[in-house]
């Protein structure tokens, strides 16, 4: 079974960091490529970042560049979203997706 699950949300202050972990299980994950996206309330969902299955090439959306930092550890079918100097505006539901699925997704909250 293909299943995708998020963790390492939660409630940060302004300029905090935090960093989301999307677990795979039923497919190996450095075979796709991988997408984060969030959804703030009254939003559309947006694309955050991206990573390739090939050669690891990372895309970001511009509000996140120089913030966010995807990655990968293919030893734990894992795929991390590193982010530093969190914003208010940073505040979403933030998913992960790949091979055609969705996780649940994971709240983060940034207010002071």
């Amino acid at each position: 079974q293909v299943q995708l699950v998020e963790s390492g949300g939660g409630l940060v202050q302004p300029g905090g960091s935090l960093r989301l972990s999307c677990a795979a299980s039923g497919f190996t994950l450095d075979s796709y490529a991988i997408g984060w996206f969030r959804q703030a309330p009254g939003k559309e969902r947006e694309g955050v970042s991206c990573i390739s299955s090939s050669d690891e090439t990372t895309n970001y959306v511009d509000s996140v560049k120089g913030r966010f930092t995807i990655s990968r550890d293919n030893a734990k079918n894992t795929v991390y979203l590193q982010m530093n100097s969190l914003k208010p505006e940073d505040t979403a539901v933030y998913f992960c997706s790949g091979r055609g699925s969705w996780g649940q997704g994971t709240q983060v909250t940034v207010s002071s």
